[in-house]
């Protein structure tokens, strides 16, 4: 939690500073899961800087606009953000997978949250997580999960190339 309060803090020193272009100092995503008791889904949730994201989105669409910033594109960007999540970021609870599907996406400071709901899930014993967001965009990309099953949670990062981490409740 430190290392993320830091490089939003390091963004906003780093918005006075001079600063070379496509530099900065850490490449990092966060995402929540959160098992929501009444019903069984999973609520899932991920936070990319803005920018880091719009560069990996405009290499994966070339000659697409891209804008994920502006509120009259939202219906054509959730889409992307969409597939785009669904293909690097993968779930399963107990040996199998979980589906899911884009509930929206906003703008919050520097980065994007999207929103993702799964389909019920009966028990959560083992949750494996498999990602690999951004890492096609930086090497240094590291990707922050927290995971919340019955008033548990269990937190780990995944550093580029890592992509899978399974933890067991």
């Amino acid at each position: 939690m430190a290392l993320i309060l830091y490089k939003w803090l390091m963004m906003v020193f780093l918005q006075w500073a001079p600063m070379q272009p496509d530099v900065h100092p850490f490449y990092v995503s966060v995402t929540e899961v959160h098992q929501h008791t009444p019903n069984g889904n999973l609520e899932i949730t991920c936070k990319i800087f803005t920018d880091d994201f719009e560069h990996t989105l405009r290499n994966a669409n070339p000659g697409v606009r891209i804008d994920l910033l502006r509120k009259d594109m939202q219906d054509e960007m959730q889409p992307l953000i969409a597939s785009y999540i669904k293909q690097h970021l993968k779930l399963y609870v107990n040996g199998s997978p979980v589906y899911i599907q884009m509930i929206g996406y906003e703008q919050e400071e520097e980065g994007i949250i999207s929103y993702f709901e799964s389909t019920p899930v009966k028990s959560v014993q083992q949750l494996k997580v498999w990602s690999n967001l951004l890492y096609e965009y930086k090497e240094e990309q590291m990707n922050l999960f927290h995971i919340t099953v019955n008033g548990k949670r269990k937190s780990f990062k995944l550093n580029h190339p890592e992509q899978q981490m399974e933890v067991s409740f």
